[in-house]
């Protein structure tokens, strides 16, 4: 029986910023999540439920941050969503009448089937706990849930090593709520290592995370293996290297298969084609046209959205079905390459991600992922899949290595989170964590009203933390939204802090404030004690 020549490991980062606004009916931003479960996170439990069920063996890693987790599990979010989602399914019965004997049937019948198929997973399967899908999948050996940092916080930015250490640790003690073990694997925030945060890691039983490439080919001494095999950091945690060849096949607006002409177009869509009588019912209070996620045409080549030819879902499943077949052959032949040079173990590929890619920016994503688990399955046996864990457990013995502070932003290190459009949010930032130790250390033991003002003091913090939002001032989308996130979480930190340093807490702002930012709701604020992070960093390895 022929051996395999080397590994695949698949990642995916699923992520999104904690949005919920209970105080409005309707609020733009959380489309965001609807749109992600409908596109993204139940497309690829539909995947994985095909794969079982066809008998295909599979391995992905995925992350599932603890702000998307608290969406998954939040009720108010879940039945906003049920409406959305109903809204579509509906939506999609009037077009089958009204594109009947069109040239847009197909399409319209394709949307009809799969949002009824999403739903029948969403509710019969795992009955409104998205979040069970994904753990009966890591049950069976098939998933590896990673998590990340607590609120998605750029850690390299963070100057007070106890607000380091607090975004790991909440992290992973939401992660042992909700998964029912210890996490073994994190995706720390846009990848992004500074030396001496593996320590944190190390702290809470995490085996390994993931940087950029040249985060380990600039490391002290240099990789042996290159980024074909994961190296210890001097604390013993891996670290495993993003493969960029495979990146670009996927990610390249030029050269990335997402841009195939007979893909769907992402930039058309019925919220703009449409009647506006006939698609107001399906847009937000405001009545603004905005995409509603029904895209009828293809990319069609370079030509102005007005020219995009009508959409057929069976011709880009084919075209999927072939990016599957070449992405499979690509790798085939870097692994036979990989293996003449490295003799000594089996090197490893790993293809990273963002989740959203597949079915939500890329709409054939998701049939690419099952054509390539299908092809891998079947028709060769160069390549195994296999999960970082898998990889560590067949070779334990790895080159220490202390990996460069990176990051895979742009221009690999920190300037989309900290330019001159952002810089501002840090001043406030550092001065709350400083605040926050503050708290914690000379309030150790606290209880009652002291307690929950001290622990929503700690979710404010996180919560403002969270580089969506520096980001998003960045590229320019939603800046206003993620200006007025920030200074909202400063500004209730302040009031929180100053109550408990006045002794005058309103226990009635603490309560609206526990409504509104209710993620982690076991958050311990001691999280942030001076003491136990220093006891931490005594432990480093000499």
């Amino acid at each position: 029986m022929q051996q395999e020549k080397g590994y695949l490991s698949l990642v995916l980062h699923a992520h999104l910023p904690f949005i919920r606004h209970p105080e409005y009916p309707d609020f733009l931003e959380e489309d965001w999540f609807y749109e992600a479960m409908v596109e993204t996170y139940l497309p690829l439990l539909d995947v994985y439920e095909r794969l079982i069920a066809e008998g295909v063996d599979f391995r992905v890693t995925m992350s599932l941050t603890p702000p998307l987790c608290a969406m998954m599990s939040d009720e108010l979010l879940i039945s906003r969503f049920r409406h959305y989602l109903n809204q579509r399914i509906e939506l999609s019965e009037k077009e089958l009448n009204r594109t009947a004997n069109t040239e847009f049937y197909h399409v319209a019948l394709m949307y009809n089937q799969k949002f009824k198929r999403y739903r029948e997973l969403f509710e019969d399967y795992y009955h409104g706990q998205i979040l069970q899908g994904f753990k009966k999948f890591q049950d069976m050996g098939k998933l590896e849930i990673i998590t990340c940092c607590a609120t998605h916080g750029y850690l390299p930015l963070q100057v007070h090593r106890e607000s380091v250490r607090a975004q790991i640790k909440i992290a992973a003690e939401d992660y042992r709520r909700r998964f029912d073990r210890n996490p073994r694997g994190i995706w720390l925030a846009e990848c992004a290592y500074n030396p001496g945060d593996d320590i944190f890691l190390k702290e809470q039983g995490i085996r390994f995370f993931f940087m950029e490439s040249h985060g380990i080919m600039h490391g002290t001494p240099r990789p042996k293996y290159g980024i074909y095999a994961p190296v210890y950091t001097p604390n013993g945690v891996a670290a495993f290297s993003r493969d960029m060849e495979s990146a670009q096949q996927v990610w390249s607006a030029e050269s990335g298969y997402p841009g195939d002409p007979n893909y769907r177009e992402f930039y058309r869509d019925l919220g703009y084609d449409l009647d506006y009588d006939y698609i107001k019912p399906y847009l937000h209070s405001d009545g603004v046209r905005r995409n509603i996620g029904m895209k009828y045409h293809k990319i069609t080549g370079k030509v102005s959205l007005n020219q995009k030819q009508p959409y057929y879902p069976n011709d880009a499943k084919e075209v999927a079905a072939t990016h599957a077949g070449n992405f499979m052959f690509n790798r085939q032949k870097q692994l036979e390459y990989l293996a003449s040079v490295i003799t000594d173990r089996k090197p490893l590929i790993v293809s990273m991600y963002d989740a959203e890619l597949y079915g939500h920016w890329w709409y054939e994503g998701i049939d690419f992922l099952y054509f390539l688990f299908k092809k891998i399955h079947y028709d060769q046996k160069e390549i195994k899949l296999i999960t970082p864990l898998e990889y560590l457990e067949k070779y334990p013995v790895n080159q220490v290595v202390q990996p460069s502070m990176s990051s895979w932003g742009d221009k690999g290190y920190h300037d989309v989170w900290l330019n001159s459009g952002n810089d501002w949010i840090y001043r406030h930032l550092i001065k709350a964590a400083e605040r926050m130790v503050e708290l914690a250390n000379r309030f150790p033991n606290a209880d009652g009203v002291l307690r929950r003002a001290l622990n929503q003091a700690a979710r404010e913090l996180v919560l403002m933390q969270s580089s969506d939002w520096a980001f998003l001032m960045t590229v320019g989308t939603a800046k206003e939204y993620s200006t007025k996130r920030t200074k909202d979480h400063v500004k209730r930190f302040i009031a929180i802090y100053d109550m408990i340093m006045g002794n005058r807490i309103d226990e009635g702002f603490i309560w609206d404030l526990e409504q509104k930012d209710n993620i982690f709701p076991n958050i311990d604020y001691r999280a942030y004690c001076s003491e136990d992070a220093q006891a931490v960093e005594k432990t480093k390895a000499a």
